[in-house]
């Protein structure tokens, strides 16, 4: 028996308490607002573990061009430089409103905001608090203005399963609750639900994120763009941690070297060095693990005995994994740590699906490109969950009509599919490799088990890098190392990229017969 909650009907419904949802919320205040959390307020969230603060040209030195044109140069020809530029000028505002929501950013002694500086930055513009814990004290800060804001119900320990639709516009929200299967019957539904990390071994996200907002949106039709570009972070400290901690990119901003087990600084002769732009570092490191090598942080001279006040919690953190990174070389791996694509949206959060926003890492804005500049993630889930509420608080609620049946939606169980997603779709592909996860990952997507909602969502990363013959940002082919001098970025709904798979499947099995 599914139950429909009628005392939250017409209220907007946001889905994620990360930054974005949680921006959402407060700037939709005191129009009334529901945010659905499988977890804990704010917890589970990758907003929460970020240790890099928030990009936002606020220095003396530095302006919004300076900030566009970095980002640009990370994107890699992908950006959506107009949306970019729009998300970037409003850095400082976003800032303040944070500051005014209570969060408590990091100061100088004489009173100016303590700027980082961080890979592929021209200028120091990385606002902190609480340094390397940025990200928990931001959602603290929020949570705790959430709680204080009586418009916002939180129904925590709700997962979101579907979207339903009236037509083809949003009619409610179907949840997996402590006491069952209910329904939210609401026509405004934004999802901030984060990113894919949880469909790979190794991955600084908690591993519950697989893409589930993705999902939601596929299924419903929404269009979808640049799935093919994951982010691996290079330098997540490699242990048995599961997920991996992150040592943050902040690290080398201040000095640390990259050293092989020979004790080679094997980034010095490539533009930036440790600097360089994160797929740069990334695929680096992963040759070196590649040949049979191990890569270290080396940070003894540039931090010494400050690491443990510079980055507490990294110092806990490698402390925990017995190493003293005041003393000792700090072993890091690549691990998948955001996405690019997502559900594509306008500057307003606005997916294709009438009532469907969408903002944070759910989403693809073009702000990113094919790679993200450091810290502009925080940054896009501050503006856009905010703009995205300022366009909802325009949308009139209209009836939501729900429909008579609802749809079989099963626990969703990534299990089956992180060991396919984790062998093809790494660092390095390939169309062999590319080919073995689609044929792997359609019957799984296409079936009503729990491993189907995660599949969907490794399809379409599998199915977007198919498309793409060329290696840039983030997306890296042996068999097409080279850019093409045209490119574009590309867009689909999921009944497109499953027809391209099962077109895909045959071919790869008589090339491996």
């Amino acid at each position: 028996m599914t139950e429909v909650l009628d005392e939250f009907a017409d209220r907007v419904v946001i889905v994620g308490s990360g930054l974005a949802g949680l921006m959402a919320a407060l700037t939709l205040a005191p129009q009334p607002a529901v945010i659905v959390t499988r977890a804990a307020l704010g917890a589970e969230t990758s907003s929460a573990w970020a240790q890099g603060g928030i990009a936002a040209s606020v220095g003396a030195d530095d302006s919004a061009e300076l900030h566009l044109a970095d980002t640009l140069a990370a994107g890699d020809g992908l950006c959506d430089p107009a949306v970019a530029a729009s998300i970037i000028v409003d850095a400082p505002a976003a800032i303040v409103a944070l500051e005014r929501a209570g969060v408590g950013f990091d100061r100088s002694g004489a009173g100016a905001l303590s700027l980082g500086l961080e890979a592929a930055h021209s200028r120091r513009r990385i606002v902190h608090a609480k340094g390397d814990g940025s990200g928990a004290a931001i959602v603290r800060a929020l949570v705790k203005a959430v709680a204080n804001t009586p418009s916002i119900t939180v129904l925590e320990a709700y997962e979101a399963r579907r979207l339903l639709l009236s037509g083809e516009r949003i009619s409610g929200l179907l949840c997996a609750t402590p006491k069952g299967m209910a329904v939210l019957p609401t026509s405004r539904v934004l999802l901030a639900t984060g990113g894919v990390g949880g469909l790979f071994d190794s991955t600084t996200n908690p591993i519950e994120n697989f893409g589930q907002g993705i999902a939601l949106a596929a299924r419903a039709g929404a269009l979808l763009a640049d799935m093919e570009f994951v982010q691996f972070h290079p330098t997540a400290l490699a242990s048995r941690r599961r997920p991996l901690a992150l040592v943050s990119e902040a690290v080398r901003g201040e000095g640390a070297e990259l050293v092989n087990e020979k004790g080679e600084r094997f980034m010095a002769s490539v533009p930036g060095a440790e600097l360089a732009p994160r797929d740069v570092v990334a695929r680096a490191i992963s040759a070196e693990i590649a040949r049979g090598g191990r890569v270290f942080l080396d940070a003894r001279e540039a931090l010494g005995s400050r690491f443990a006040s510079r980055f507490p919690v990294i110092d806990a953190l490698c402390r925990e994994a017995g190493i003293d990174p005041s003393r000792e070389l700090i072993p890091v791996r690549p691990a998948v740590h955001y996405h690019m694509g997502g559900v594509a949206t306008d500057t307003k959060g606005r997916s294709s699906v009438s009532g469907l926003w969408v903002a944070g890492e759910a989403a693809s804005t073009g702000l990113h490109g094919a790679n993200r500049l450091a810290s502009n993630s925080l940054l896009e889930a501050a503006v856009m969950g905010a703009r995205a509420a300022r366009d909802i608080a325009g949308v009139p609620a209209s009836p939501a009509i729900l429909p008579p049946n609802y749809a079989h939606s099963p626990a969703p169980d990534a299990s089956l599919v992180r060991p396919i997603v984790s062998r093809h779709l790494g660092v390095l592909r390939n169309a062999g490799a590319i080919h073995g996860a689609i044929a792997a990952l359609l019957p799984l997507a296409e079936s009503e088990g729990q491993a189907a909602d995660p599949a969907i969502v490794a399809l379409l990363i599998a199915v977007f890098a198919n498309l793409r013959t060329e290696s840039r940002g983030a997306h890296a082919r042996t068999d097409f190392p080279l850019k093409l001098q045209q490119t574009q970025r590309r867009t689909m709904r999921l009944k497109d990229a499953l027809d391209i798979a099962r077109s895909v499947i045959p071919y790869s099995f008589a090339r491996s017969a």
